[in-house]
């Protein structure tokens, strides 16, 4: 069968857009019941909520806060109400060591809209993580706790391997089942993911028992495109960013060396940028998610719209409808790690998921409380 043929897991979730925010609510929201979380008396909320509970998911990253609400169908899920915005959080970390105020206030000015969000769902259950700007920031402790006092979001900092685990937890289901493994990578703001992840004849296995080898660097669009320049990348300074890479995958691409040389396999990405290589590949006006969620490339077509993208100048990158002002001065930091993981595992095809730890996190939180459908056979 033709990879364009395959059909893809289905998860109805909201466009991702290359725009400072996006918001979609699939489904009305009823009126506001409770300022708790999660919502503390069931009788509070309409019947038809309680049939059916709501989960929440929100991912504070280095560049972006999105916020992914959900219920139970079948054996995935529905959204009823999605958020995303670019608040770059990590902005400066790299060389100061803290957040800045500027950066802080920007996101917490998100986490008050999803926090008006939540309140309005009737969610039964939530899972709040931050990542790697935390993490890194000498300050990032400090800032958990003002959201916290400042919006009742209690978040939680999670660790590398668990962002690792997550991202391979919500991009699963997009590996070809033909594949005996693959090597899945998320690439972030301020830390790169990447998982060897067996597949065939794994079934319904827990995410933990099929990941063979996993590494988390700390290094992202926005620290290597803070380091190196995003706005004006020639040749040269877009291969020094692929060998700053290259450097730091070296250990994992040892350790995952016999991977691209097993039957089937092949690349599967996450993020920003390898959905940006997909809108483009596709020649979208406008980013859309059901077009490129599942899309698979060949390492042909890569290479074709990457030399695109760097012909580009920093105002028609601002200018595409996939890419937009906001992220027009990251996307080839992106494009360079996403260079060397290919350099590092030569494969034939990519496939690509707009999806990722929000979707990791809906789908584990589902399975715990057994309001999921068993899949079928496959």
């Amino acid at each position: 069968m033709a990879d364009h043929d395959r059909q893809t897991p289905k998860v109805c979730l909201e466009p991702n857009a290359g725009t400072v925010a996006s918001s979609v609510a699939v489904e009305p929201a009823p009126r506001p019941v409770s300022k708790g979380l999660p919502t503390p008396c069931a009788r509070d909320v309409p019947t038809s909520y309680r049939a059916s509970p709501r989960y929440a998911a929100l991912d504070l990253g280095t560049n972006n806060c999105r916020l992914l609400i959900a219920r139970p169908e079948g054996a995935s899920f529905r959204v009823v109400d999605a958020f995303s915005r670019i608040v770059r959080l990590g902005e400066g970390v790299a060389a100061s060591g803290n957040l800045c105020d500027a950066a802080m206030d920007r996101t917490l000015e998100a986490l008050h809209v999803c926090r008006r969000k939540l309140d309005e769902r009737g969610v039964s259950r939530v899972r709040l993580v931050s990542t790697e700007a935390c993490r890194a920031a000498q300050n990032g402790l400090a800032f958990l706790a003002r959201i916290e006092r400042e919006t009742g979001l209690k978040l939680e900092l999670l660790d590398r391997q668990g962002e690792a685990h997550l991202a391979a937890a919500g991009c699963a289901a997009l590996a070809d089942d033909q594949a005996s493994s693959v090597i899945l990578f998320d690439i972030g703001g301020g830390s790169t993911e990447l998982v060897w992840l067996s597949v065939k004849n794994c079934g319904d296995a827990d995410i933990r028992s099929r990941i063979r080898a996993w590494t988390s660097m700390p290094l992202g669009v926005v620290t290597l495109a803070e380091r190196h320049g995003g706005v004006h990348v020639c040749g040269k300074t877009f291969e020094s960013m692929v060998q700053e890479t290259s450097t730091l995958l070296a250990p994992f691409a040892e350790e995952a060396r016999d991977a691209n040389v097993e039957p089937g396999f092949h690349l599967l990405g996450t993020s920003g940028t390898v959905t940006t290589l997909g809108g483009i590949f596709l020649g979208l006006e406008r980013y859309d998610r059901r077009r490129v969620d599942g899309l698979w490339m060949q390492a042909g077509e890569i290479d074709t719209v990457l030399q695109e993208l760097l012909a580009m100048s920093y105002r028609e990158r601002a200018e595409n409808g996939c890419i937009g002002r906001e992220r027009a001065d990251l996307v080839l930091a992106g494009c360079a790690i996403f260079e060397a993981i290919r350099r590092a595992f030569p494969a034939k095809r990519v496939r690509i998921g707009d999806r990722g730890l929000r979707e990791g996190m809906l789908m584990e939180m589902m399975r715990e409380d057994g309001v999921l459908r068993q899949p079928a056979s496959r």
